[in-house]
């Protein structure tokens, strides 16, 4: 079954289907992430529905955003959701294997590359057994390193490459995006409360950028209350006038 929201109140709407894996929190914390300017060429590697994409458009609509997915239903629901928001001419898809980009786009064809990835490697975390969500959850289709190599290739020397991930994995996302050939530059740690561990990250890099890695003020969800944070209601654009 499918299922349409609206990003904020007159904003631009989002599709989910129920076979298919469910966008999560993860994603709007990405979205607020990369520093967004009129006129960049991004791609999303793993773009499911499209959610991440509408996202960043949201809120920087001069955009160009193409979304890249292994996964045929998931690439046909996103280009009903560019055809719904009209925005056909600024979010595009691509049904095709990240590991095998070289073979659809030059190199250097974006400024920025997000990535919401497969947290898991295969055999380990709480995996489905249904295909389409194992791809999504599992790296079984694509590797960190795949990741970080593809967009690598797809960055122009300079460009930005962003993405969010499970704490334990800081080091091996560390370590692909420098095999790669993106420096590490900003990172940022999410808390569920502040007195909790964190546990996700945010990371950007630079292709080609020198080494220094700066550690941002930590992404708090909740207060003490439990009520959500104002930076988790600015990053759900809640309380905005329509």
């Amino acid at each position: 079954m499918e299922h349409w929201e609206y990003l904020k109140p007159g904003g631009l709407r989002f599709v989910w289907e129920d076979a298919l894996f469910r966008p999560g929190t993860d994603s709007f914390l990405l979205s607020s992430l990369p520093r967004l300017s009129a006129g960049l060429r991004v791609c999303d590697l793993g773009c499911g529905t499209g959610l991440l994409g509408l996202l960043l458009l949201q809120r920087q609509p001069d955009l160009r955003v193409t979304g890249i997915d292994i996964q045929a239903p998931a690439i046909s629901l996103a280009e009903q959701a560019a055809a719904e928001n009209r925005l056909v001419d600024r979010l595009t898809f691509r049904c095709a294997d990240l590991r095998h980009v070289r073979q659809y786009f030059p190199t250097g064809s974006f400024d920025l590359a997000v990535s919401n990835p497969p947290y898991y490697v295969p055999g380990s975390g709480k995996v489905s057994q249904d295909a389409a969500r194992c791809t999504a959850r599992s790296e079984s289709e694509a590797t960190l390193a795949d990741i970080c190599a593809a967009a690598a290739y797809l960055l122009r020397w300079g460009g930005k490459f962003c993405l969010v991930h499970k704490t334990e994995r800081l080091t091996d996302a560390l370590c692909a995006l420098r095999e790669a050939g993106i420096e590490p530059k900003r990172l940022r740690f999410v808390h569920n409360r502040a007195e909790y561990a964190p546990s996700l990250f945010l990371l950007e890099g630079c292709r080609g950028g020198k080494p220094g890695l700066t550690i941002e003020p930590p992404l708090i969800l909740q207060g003490r209350s439990g009520a959500p944070s104002p930076e988790l209601n600015a990053i759900y654009f809640r309380n905005q006038e329509v």
